[in-house]
């Protein structure tokens, strides 16, 4: 997902970004209050609009995240030298980001087997919906699982660094976040910029 590609790119380039800007001060909300992003006259919405809002909803949440995507152990191993990790940092770490890869990758594989489940299930004429809530549930809790993998693991990370080197991520999280409102709705390549149709340049 596109998203994701843009977040990844923001860890890699907030390190350089943090020691540029004064990290004390948050950015403006994500989203207004006005009508969501594609919304029809009458409460309506199509699907445009739904994606788009699925979208923005998807920043509004990502914001929090950005402290534990901060913490992960693969991104402090990728700036182990702007954090001076010691050996023995570096080997747990290592340790810990393999560990909490395999058990992310078992819990999204089992989210994508119960979704297929969940497209079968849907693809006939009539389809049982106690057996859609049921590969809809399966799917929503290896999701979850997925999560607090990782979350659990930025945890066990951020336990690992010293004080010195907790304050340098911590500030990384804060240009991260004052960075998320940039991508929202309406921000030139944002999610709007990205379901929006492309027109013919030869007019």
């Amino acid at each position: 997902m596109r998203l994701t590609h843009t977040l990844l790119a923001l860890m890699i380039c907030v390190p350089v970004a943090a020691q540029q800007r004064d990290t004390t001060k948050k950015g403006p909300p994500a989203m207004g209050h006005g009508m969501a992003p594609g919304a029809m006259p009458g409460g309506g919405m199509g699907m445009e609009g739904m994606m788009g809002g699925m979208m923005g909803h998807m920043m509004q949440t990502m914001g929090p995240m950005t402290r534990t995507m901060a913490s992960s152990p693969a991104h402090l191993l990728m700036h182990k030298d702007v954090l001076h990790l010691t050996d023995q940092q570096a080997a747990k770490l290592t340790a810990l980001r393999d560990a909490a890869q395999a058990a992310h990758d078992a819990a999204m594989t089992a989210m994508r087997t119960q979704g297929e489940a969940m497209a079968t299930a849907m693809s006939v004429a009539t389809p049982d919906t106690t057996q859609l809530k049921a590969h809809f549930q399966a799917a929503q809790a290896a999701m979850a699982q997925a999560h607090w993998v990782m979350l659990s693991a930025a945890a066990q990370a951020r336990a690992l660094l010293t004080e010195t080197q907790r304050a340098r991520v911590d500030g990384w999280a804060d240009v991260m976040e004052h960075m998320m409102p940039m991508m929202g709705p309406g921000a030139p390549g944002g999610p709007d910029m990205m379901m929006a149709p492309r027109r013919d340049s030869g007019h």
